[in-house]
């Protein structure tokens, strides 16, 4: 309930009313019973309410027949989260995002057999059928949107894809901030690179990515992005939309899971995030090197909550609170280590007249040694797989 009136407070609705609604036999036409429908219809008259939300999933014949009884506009979960979208979304590939999810689900609430407007019949005599009815036009008319917003977000996908492949050709690895929506990631990623991302108290104040490089303690540097938060039963609709931006996360050497540890339903939270991540190819995650959870808001927890936590800590943990700064080196830390892990140590020979190779190995990997032997140089190098396996194939393209 409090999560449904943050979502409804999000695009500054005024909550007059709330209430848990108990169904133990869902009806196919309005969702809840004839009972609650005249309660509730006494409760709209008394407290002029404009708008009906219902935080679940209704079917546009339950919306259509919920709208007719209580004369007043009614949506559900999917259709407020598309609206806050809507409202937040900035950048002109969120707000292409946005605009499919919105059509996609419009598309599905076309139920209004409006036969009055039928067109001008086709053929001729008897074997001309009615011609093309106002839904069936209005259906066609969105599915011509949707294929044009397809292929303009093809070719975001086309230029994100070339911007990675720009980033893969620096030695920067990317670690990526995924979480529920309100568990502080851009106020862990302003932390983090003194930036000024938008971070409120507020449900889905991120959708736009955002990126910025730093240094870790090891002098390495890395590339940070904050995405768009998740929440319980995302919409199917924006999880599709929003593909392009979370194949970002696909794509990172680190994933960073930040959780609201002050929550008291945070661990459901985190079943909810990495349901949407399974959902995109990230499966088991959790097992992997790539994976830190990090346990913010402490400064929300009195003591004994803060030694409870931290003794049940596990390697891939860190508490931490992005508001005090409280538990940040350790999160560079473990970030770091994580990564030096994923890292490969190489010892390799070049010869000094091969002036574009050793400026490539320069570019790409971090020169832990180098030393003139003869006619060549002799380098230690901290390199990522990738960039090993290029290296490798280079080498042995020469020889």
């Amino acid at each position: 309930m409090e999560e449904a009136c943050g979502l409804a407070l999000a695009i500054n609705l005024e909550v007059a009313w709330q209430d848990v609604i108990k169904i133990k036999n869902p009806k196919a036409g309005t969702l809840i019973g004839q009972g609650v429908i005249d309660e509730l219809k006494n409760i709209i008259a008394e407290k002029m309410i404009e708008l009906i939300i219902f935080d679940t999933s209704l079917t546009p014949i339950q919306q259509r027949n919920l709208e007719e009884k209580f004369n007043v506009k009614v949506i559900d979960r999917t259709a407020l989260i598309l609206e806050i979208f809507g409202e937040r979304a900035q950048t002109k590939e969120g707000k292409l995002q946005v605009e499919l999810a919105h059509l996609t689900y419009q598309r599905s609430r076309l139920v209004r057999s409006w036969t009055h407007l039928e067109r001008q019949r086709g053929g001729g005599g008897f074997l001309g059928g009615p011609g093309e009815k106002q839904i069936e036009l209005d259906r066609r008319i969105i599915d011509n949107k949707i294929l044009k917003l397809k292929k303009e977000l093809e070719k975001v996908k086309l230029t994100r894809s070339i911007q990675r492949q720009a980033r893969s050709r620096v030695p920067y690895p990317i670690v990526t901030f995924v979480g529920y929506t309100n568990a502080g990631k851009s106020t862990l990623f302003n932390l983090l690179t003194s930036g000024s991302v938008l971070a409120k108290d507020m449900l889905f104040a991120t959708l736009d990515t955002a990126m910025s490089k730093i240094k870790l303690p090891s002098g390495r540097e890395i590339i940070l992005s904050d995405t768009v938060g998740f929440i319980s039963d995302l919409p199917h609709e924006l999880i599709m939309a929003f593909r392009a931006t979370l194949e970002e996360v696909l794509q990172a050497d680190l994933i960073v899971h930040v959780r609201d540890a002050s929550f008291e339903n945070s661990a459901q939270q985190k079943q909810d995030v990495l349901k949407v991540l399974d959902s995109i190819g990230l499966n088991n995650i959790t097992e992997s090197e790539k994976y830190i959870e990090v346990l913010n808001k402490t400064d929300l927890l009195d003591a004994e909550q803060k030694s409870k936590m931290k003794t049940r800590l596990n390697s891939s943990q860190v508490c931490l609170s992005a508001i005090t700064g409280e538990g940040k080196e350790n999160l560079l830390n473990l970030i770091d280590l994580r990564l030096n892990r994923q890292h490969q140590i190489l010892s390799i020979i070049l010869p000094l007249s091969d002036g574009k190779i050793i400026s490539w190995v320069h570019s790409h990997a971090e020169i832990l040694d180098s030393q003139t032997q003869g006619e060549n140089l002799h380098l230690t190098i901290n390199a990522s797989p990738e960039i090993a396996s290029r290296l490798k194939y280079q080498l042995n393209q020469q020889c």
